[in-house]
């Protein structure tokens, strides 16, 4: 299974490249657009490949709970990952301006860290939700049981990240030389 989630990565930043080459670098913006359209296709690919395997008889370990991270994660990131490579190509390819990147400070930073909380929150149930339904698609709970370790560690990622977004909020980056930077 690391192998096939290994080349899913690969394969979604391949895609990547090669739409944003083909929309910024070749200028065929549609085409582009399809192509990057195509990238939830690799996430099913690897998805089927998971439940397969397991239809198939083999024993649940922790790549396929991985396998089930992976695209719960590519799911919840993939958009704002996707936003942030084409403003980066339109920049180079294109002579766009430089997008603009995550606020440093202040309220800003602490908004953009529960946004980011949030899709780690939707990451992280979908990641739940495509266990649980591989546990059930299986129907053999005695070969599916190593993926009941991806419940409590999903749980552990929301909760750092929690942590993360309520740290910036009770403690917020003061921008170097402002009067709350100077405090006694």
């Amino acid at each position: 299974m690391v192998p096939l989630i290994v080349a899913g990565e690969i394969g979604f930043w391949v895609v990547l490249a090669v739409a944003l080459a083909v929309r910024y670098g070749l200028r065929l913006r549609r085409t582009g657009a399809v192509l990057l359209a195509l990238l939830p296709v690799v996430d099913l690919l690897i998805l089927a490949a998971t439940v397969a395997d397991l239809r198939g008889g083999a024993v649940a370990d922790w790549t396929h709970g991985l396998a089930a991270s992976y695209v719960g994660f590519s799911v919840a990131y993939g958009h704002y990952l996707v936003r942030w490579a084409d403003g980066h190509a339109a920049h180079r390819l294109s002579g766009a301006p430089r997008p603009a990147g995550p606020p440093k400070y202040g309220p800003a930073r602490a908004a953009h860290e529960w946004r980011m909380f949030l899709r780690t929150l939707v990451a992280s149930a979908l990641t739940v939700v495509l266990i649980a339904a591989v546990q059930w698609l299986v129907g053999d709970a005695a070969r599916t049981a190593g993926l009941d370790s991806w419940y409590p560690r999903m749980a552990l990622v929301v909760g750092i990240n929690l942590v993360i977004a309520a740290s910036y909020t009770v403690f917020p980056k003061h921008e170097p030389g402002t009067a709350a930077d100077r405090r006694p």
